[in-house]
């Protein structure tokens, strides 16, 4: 009977199905498998963003590339979406055109890390990527990136960008440094996650207080992790951006996790704590503002369990604990990408230490 019905409502019934019964519904009939491998169509895409939102992806799309009905675009999503070691030893990974592994690591990967392709096509650098990143999330291997890169933003409107041994990279340790000498050691350190990717994360390092003087607050700190006018609390990707936000699109080029779906909007559920929180209020950024990129560890992925973990990483739980000590390095590229609208509100660029004069 469901044969007699248009093919569009055949392809919106499908999608509703588990992912398992998709395969099976796909086996059924000709009609069936020709709605099934319809790239426009694609019945595959709902199920297939449902069983990777759920963590729960690990058999069901372990063989999936073995069935020729699957348009094989799908792949791009669970290439940027899976966690690693699923990726790398696990799963049977179909042949793609080189725009396909290209749009991967796009969505998968910091923009600065491109420079690594060189010569080897995108599928070879994907591949490496994705196993150096996980390698050193397990353990303190630094062969592949003797050095670690790292934004500061300054209370002056400036920005720094600088680079530390990999082996030696403590944010922890520099922040208070930098607080030592604006004196500023009295106060708590606070860390803040800006948003959660597949393999990395984007903190933010300094200090709140109650400043005495305005020429102490540093003004581009809430303008990064709070940006004026921003606070949607749409809770879909779906849901229609406000005509006052349009200069302003949902992060995708990399895409963040299931946590910060809706970046650099608010996500609910609790991970996104970029929001002023009630014991904040009053509360100021001063000194310098330190961003990192760090790798998350075995275990602290972004599953549908640690985003409804309470309470959520903040302050020393993000940066002090297993799974927590290395780091990736972080360029202007990438600060532009995840903070386009703070690229304007730097005053002066300044590669390494100094004031750039």
């Amino acid at each position: 009977m469901i044969d007699t019905l248009p093919v569009e409502l055949i392809a919106k019934i499908i999608g509703e199905l588990d992912l398992d019964d998709v395969i099976r519904m796909s086996q059924l009939s000709r009609r069936l498998k020709l709605v099934a491998s319809d790239a426009v169509l694609n019945v595959w895409r709902l199920p297939i963003m449902r069983t990777l939102r759920l963590n729960q992806y690990e058999t069901a799309l372990k063989n999936l590339s073995v069935h020729m009905s699957v348009p094989r675009h799908n792949w791009v999503d669970i290439l940027a979406m899976a966690n690693a070691p699923y990726i790398l030893f696990e799963s049977t990974l179909p042949n793609l055109k080189e725009a396909e592994w290209e749009e991967a690591f796009k969505m998968r990967f910091l923009p600065s890390w491109a420079r690594r392709k060189r010569d080897k096509t995108w599928k070879a650098t994907f591949l490496s990527v994705l196993h150096q990143t996980w390698h050193r999330s397990c353990t303190s291997c630094t062969t592949n990136e003797a050095w670690t890169k790292y934004i500061v933003l300054n209370r002056n409107g400036s920005a720094n960008l600088l680079e530390v041994s990999s082996r030696n990279f403590n944010p922890v340790l520099i922040l208070n440094d930098m607080r030592m000498q604006q004196n500023l050691l009295h106060l708590q350190i606070r860390a803040r996650l800006v948003v959660q990717l597949a393999d990395v994360r984007i903190l933010a390092l300094g200090t709140l207080d109650r400043p005495l003087s305005p020429l102490t607050v540093n003004p581009n700190a809430k303008v990064f992790l709070h940006p004026l006018d921003m606070d949607n609390d749409d809770d879909t990707t779906t849901a229609p951006i406000p005509p006052h936000l349009q200069m302003y699109s949902r992060l995708k080029y990399p895409l963040p996790a299931i946590t910060h779906i809706n970046y650099p909007f608010y996500s609910p559920g609790g991970a996104d704590k970029r929001w002023i929180m009630p014991e904040e209020v009053g509360l100021e950024w001063v000194g310098g503002l330190m961003v990192v990129a760090q790798i998350i560890g075995q275990g602290q992925g972004p599953d549908v369990a640690s985003a409804n973990a309470w309470p959520p990483l903040q302050d020393h739980d993000l940066v002090i604990g297993p799974g927590r000590q290395q780091y990736m390095s972080l360029t202007w590229e990438d600060l532009w990408t995840i903070a386009p609208w703070l690229e304007e509100k730097i005053s002066k660029r300044i590669d390494g230490q100094g004031l750039g004069i």
